[in-house]
């Protein structure tokens, strides 16, 4: 999984598979687009206005938890 941020479009993508040569898009809302492939498992997210999305909550970490074990991981990816 990988999660990238382009602040020239204000656009962030969380990729969870290797997009194959062609997906379909669906669109849930104003800001949040999925891409599927052919087979219908979904390739990734896509949110609009990510900055709003991303830094509404935790002061723009990043935090990752296991909610299983309840161990935690963060990073600070930008500013608030």
């Amino acid at each position: 999984m990988r999660l990238t941020y382009d602040p020239r479009y204000n656009v962030a993508y969380i990729r969870l598979r290797e997009d194959p040569a062609e997906v379909e898009t669906l669109r849930i809302s104003d800001e949040l687009n999925i891409d599927l492939s052919p087979d219908g498992k979904v390739c990734g997210i896509e949110l609009l206005n990510a900055s709003e999305q991303l830094l509404q909550q935790d002061h723009g970490k990043l935090v990752v938890t296991n909610t299983q074990t309840g161990a935690a991981w963060e990073r600070l990816v930008a500013s608030a």
